[in-house]
Formats: structure tokens, sequence, C-alpha cells
């Protein structure tokens, strides 16, 4: 585990992906071809508080969705990359326009689709429902599933790393 958080020690930007990760990885589709997900609130807790200690957020998915951009604009993730079927180069794109680093970066991805970003990012995180392969190239395999806390459990991961969860945390504390 100290691996992980000397990795998780140089992130300033955690990017997610969202069907299985900040989901459980189900659609729900209405009669009208509205699509529905639901979110947990304590991921987006963690997000904001992660983001308020510095750590830029992002999301990368494959999928294009209205909801997304609700969830993103709630949470003040303004790096919002849908219907991305190369994540690699939406990757490449955002590290560039922010002016980081690979190793400074994490990727929070559980289907092979999310395997290039992974390979390459600073810091790998999966969650346990994802492939074996997925996993096999992930730093750190979260406790909780996605869309079950297992974003907030990599939020506070980062905090530890980077001495600044029981800054975020104080302020509840009062």
């Amino acid at each position: 585990m100290q691996a992980v958080y000397d990795l998780a020690r140089n992130i300033k930007l955690l990017i997610f992906d969202v069907d299985g990760v900040l989901t459980d990885g189900s659609l729900y589709l209405g009669d009208d071809g509205q699509e529905y997900k639901a979110f947990n609130s304590l991921d987006g807790h963690g997000m904001k508080m992660l983001k308020n200690s510095g750590v830029e957020l992002a999301i990368i998915t494959g999928r294009t969705s209205k909801v997304v951009i609700h969830r993103a604009h709630n949470l003040g993730i303004t790096h919002l990359y849908q219907g991305v079927h190369d994540k690699l180069q939406a990757f490449h794109d955002l590290t560039e326009k922010l002016g980081l680093h690979l190793e400074q970066c994490a990727f929070m991805g559980d289907d092979v689709i999310d395997l290039p970003v992974m390979r390459r990012c600073g810091l790998a995180v999966t969650v346990p429902q994802a492939p074996e392969l997925v996993q096999r190239h992930a730093h750190h395999v979260t406790r909780r599933e996605g869309g079950r806390g297992a974003a907030r459990e990599v939020c506070e991961l980062i905090m530890q790393a980077q001495n600044t969860l029981e800054a975020q945390l104080s302020i509840y504390l009062k």
C-alpha cells in the first residue's frame, strides 16, 4: 500500500470513467429513450473535498448522457469528455491543456477501454467488479464497488497521501 501512497502523493488530476465507476454500471433507459443513472452522494462529496484540496477533476467517458453533464456541473467538474472512443487521445489532450506530466494524473476505470490510459497514467485505479485483466493493470483496486463509494475511497486515499484529508474533514468537526 505504501507504493500506492507514493504514487498518489504526486497526483494533480484525477480522471473518472462514469459507468461502472461513478455508477454501478447499470443503464436505465426509459420508453422515451431517456437515460438514467444513479450516482452516490458519498462519492460526490469526496470529489468536492478532493477538488477543494487542490486536485483537479475530470471525466472521460465513452457514452454521452445529459445526466452526466448535470452531475459534472453539480460537482464543479469543468473537464468533461463524453462520447470518447479513444480515451488515450482525450487523456493526452487534457494533460497538454493543463500542462501536467502523465505521472501527475490518476485515472479510475473499470473496463478494457480504459486500459490505454490506465497503463500510462501515474496512478491507475479500478473497482472490484472490473475484469481481471483490468485489475492486473491497476496500481490499486478499491474495496468498494463502482457507484457504491469507490470514488470516495480513491479521493480520500489521495488526500491521505497528500496530507490534506484532515484539513478537509476538520471543517465538519467544529
